[in-house]
């Protein structure tokens, strides 16, 4: 069986995307047996995907000695084929250290990164316009697949987690809301008003989750919110999402999951490019952007999120209900 070393330490949204490249080898290609260097914090959502057979774990805070030791265990192993998705000098230095016959890395590399390796993947035809995803495909070629999708991520043991609240309120799944972002301008101030119009209009059921505690101060009957912010795990999120009838959310890690595992997405973006980095496929029937007027969230309403809330939700099921081809 074939040896495969992927290293893709951080951060979520590109390890999601490389996750989805880790699919889509193994369905064209499944005599690969694949392993991943991760970060220790991104660790749990690796070693549940089903596309991964082994996980190296990464503690950056170690220091060097941290460094080493990961090292001697990847060493373990010779592998046929290393990867190095990331192309920073660290991940560089990884692909350097580790025992492989093959050593291929990003033409974008940075940091000098591109040293360490003799062999570098070309962009896709639309350079390095083109979206983030499409970029990390073309490693597909090294094993000989093609860069395109498998099909919606996997995960080991989605039905294991006690999720109770998150069923159904009058037959209808909830609406989960991502309201945090790491950059301040990726970041929307109006998810507590659109919660009250999701709930207090529509009738929904409104679940928030994220890493980071962000407060609620709208009052709702009893049932219909329930903010998880501070309290949601990567160990859970995959099974979480699946719960969920859409997943509303800033440009993050969890919006590209949720789009990567085939399910009802909106992406709101600010400042960033959403051809670049919106939710993958664009064009799916299932993922949707609503971008704020000239870039700036400040200025996109809570209001006109929820009308076209509303109109896409209607958009996406005549386009389910007719073929798989749909509305992006």
């Amino acid at each position: 069986m074939p040896e495969l070393l992927i290293i893709k330490p951080s951060a979520l949204r590109d390890i999601v995307h490389g996750l989805q490249v880790a699919a889509s080898i193994k369905a064209q290609c499944p005599e690969w047996r694949i392993s991943w260097i991760v970060r220790d914090i991104f660790s749990p959502l690796v070693r549940s995907c089903t596309a991964v057979d082994q996980v190296y774990v990464f503690r950056r805070n170690a220091g060097a000695r941290g460094f080493i030791s990961l090292m001697r265990e990847v060493r373990r192993t010779e592998f046929d084929l290393v990867l190095d998705m990331q192309g920073l000098f660290r991940t560089g230095m990884m692909a350097k250290w580790s025992r492989g016959k093959r050593k291929v890395g990003r033409s974008d590399a940075r940091e000098g990164a591109g040293y360490f390796y003799g062999e570098k993947v070309p962009l896709p035809p639309g350079g390095l316009q083109s979206h983030v995803l499409e970029i990390l495909l073309q490693f597909c070629a090294t094993v000989g697949a093609e860069p395109r999708l498998a099909g919606p991520l996997r995960f080991r043991q989605l039905d294991s987690l006690n999720l109770s609240f998150m069923e159904p309120r009058k037959g209808v799944r909830p609406v989960l809301i991502f309201p945090d972002s790491g950059q301040s301008t990726k970041k929307w101030n109006g998810y507590a008003q659109l919660t009250a119009h999701l709930i207090r209009e529509a009738g929904r059921k409104v679940v928030w989750a994220g890493i980071n505690y962000l407060p609620c101060r709208e009052s709702f009957p009893d049932g219909s919110f329930l903010n998880l912010t501070g309290n949601t795990s990567l160990t859970s999120l995959p099974a979480l999402l699946a719960k969920a009838d859409w997943v509303i959310s800033n440009d993050s890690g969890p919006m590209h999951l949720s789009a990567a595992m085939g399910l009802k997405t909106i992406g709101l973006f600010g400042p960033t490019d959403p051809q670049q980095y919106g939710p993958y496929p664009l064009k799916s029937p299932t993922n949707y952007v609503i971008q704020a007027p000239v870039g700036d969230l400040r200025l996109l309403s809570a209001k006109e999120v929820f009308y076209l809330f509303n109109r896409i939700e209607g958009v996406s099921v005549r386009a389910q209900s007719k073929s798989p081809m749909g509305v992006g």
